[in-house]
């Protein structure tokens, strides 16, 4: 069943998105003070490594990555911490970044390497709050549904770090930040709750979807949302009046890339969105309709075609299983694709780890839910229970890569032949 297409073409949507060409090509002015380096997220060591590589200059620094993340670096010191859910290490390299920027003069330059999961790697709880707090918070975030930008704005109500906190600590030094994208639309400040840049959205609104997704919160942070204390910079700081943020790698150009692999071995590929939001299991159900409808009727796009997409889906917890929003996407798509015979599709997590387990996605095809049955496991009960990856590693259709040095979030393919 495995498409060694599908397979390429993720592989080359995560080579297009590796920090060490992106870094080099965008590097800061030089100062006349200290380079100070700084960072949080999973691309973040790969990052520090390019820089290093690339950098004419005396530097030192501090970041922080994703246990199984780092990287060998010479003047960077690297250290690693948990993520989804942030752990005592972040929370000791989270204040050991605040200390290494304070001092800084106007000569100094602060160089902030920001990539997909430093939300979690920098927990820095705001007044009156615990790393306990922060951590349960995180875990109602995950299980809410909530869309990306709701959680980040949320993060950010609690945070003594996040939302451009962090580039007012380093004034009147000049912050350069480089961000590696793995949010939908690219928005920088949702790039791990933007520690240096400002976060569009009000605690009043951070109050309201609180609400909406009903997210429960610990109660000191429930008082601490219900205060006007400890809000984040507005854009229109004094303090970040002269830095500079660029996005160097995101989705949209690892999905062209890709899309580039599949003309090239003679299949039309059409990329549907590069941010697509919302429960994985419906995302699911609109992909698997427009699959059989090009099966069926050679419409809106004629075969053989591979429909690319990405962005950041989300799940919300219903069982206990096991699986990230790719292999929820995945086993929704197999129950809607049962019985075809010329869909195949991969969805994966750019990183190489979809949620919390050790596999980067998976890989389905019309055969998919047949052989899950015959392996007794009912396809709509593992879904159900939010079980995608036992489901598949059952019959062996895991996609494992390890960690790939980069992250622009989630690569879905759907071949139809």
């Amino acid at each position: 069943m495995r498409t060694t297409l599908l397979e390429q073409m993720f592989r080359t949507a995560v080579a297009q998105a590796q920090p060490a060409l992106a870094v080099a090509q965008n590097l800061p002015d030089r100062p006349k003070g200290r380079t100070v380096v700084i960072g949080a997220g999973k691309a973040s060591a790969q990052m520090a490594r390019a820089f290093e590589q690339a950098w004419d200059g005396p530097l030192s620094g501090l970041v922080v990555t994703r246990y199984g993340y780092a990287e060998a670096c010479e003047h960077v010191e690297i250290v690693e911490a948990a993520h989804p859910v942030p752990d005592e290490a972040g929370f000791l390299a989270a204040r050991r970044i605040m200390e290494t920027v304070s001092g800084l003069g106007p000569d100094d330059l602060v160089v902030a390497l920001i990539s997909g999961g430093g939300s979690s790697l920098l927990p820095a709880p705001g007044p009156g709050l615990t790393l306990d707090d922060e951590q349960a918070i995180n875990r109602s975030l995950l299980a809410s549904g909530a869309p990306i930008s709701v959680m980040n704005l949320v993060r950010n109500q609690f945070s003594a770090i996040k939302g451009g906190r962090l580039a007012v600590r380093c004034a009147p030094a000049r912050v350069a930040t480089l961000v590696v994208s793995d949010v939908p639309g690219d928005d920088p400040a949702l790039v791990a709750s933007g520690p240096t840049i400002p976060l569009t959205g009000t605690r009043a609104l951070a109050r309201k979807y609180v609400s909406l997704y009903r997210i429960a919160l610990p109660s000191r942070a429930a008082d601490a949302l219900a205060r006007e204390d400890n809000l984040a910079p507005l854009a229109s700081h004094p303090a970040l009046a002269h830095n500079t943020v660029r996005t160097i790698a995101s989705a949209a150009l690892s999905l062209e890339a890709a899309a580039d692999l599949a003309r090239e071995q003679g299949v039309e590929a059409a990329i549907l969105s590069d941010s697509i939001e919302g429960e994985a299991r419906d995302v699911a159900q609109v992909h698997a309709a427009l699959a059989k409808e090009i099966a069926s009727r050679n419409r809106p796009f004629a075969k053989p075609v591979v429909l690319l997409s990405g962005g950041e889906t989300t799940v919300t917890l219903r069982g206990n299983g096991r699986g990230g929003r790719n292999g929820e996407f995945l086993l929704a798509l197999a129950i809607a694709i049962d019985g075809a015979d010329n869909i195949t599709a991969l969805a994966a997590d750019t990183d190489g780890i979809d949620g919390s387990e050790d596999n980067a996605g998976a890989l389905v095809d019309g055969s998919t839910a047949t052989r899950l049955r015959h392996a007794g496991i009912d396809p709509l009960a593992a879904l159900a229970n939010n079980d995608a990856y036992s489901a598949f590693k059952a019959i062996g259709d895991l996609l494992v890569t390890g960690p790939t040095g980069t992250n622009v979030n989630d690569f879905r393919a759907i071949l139809i032949r």
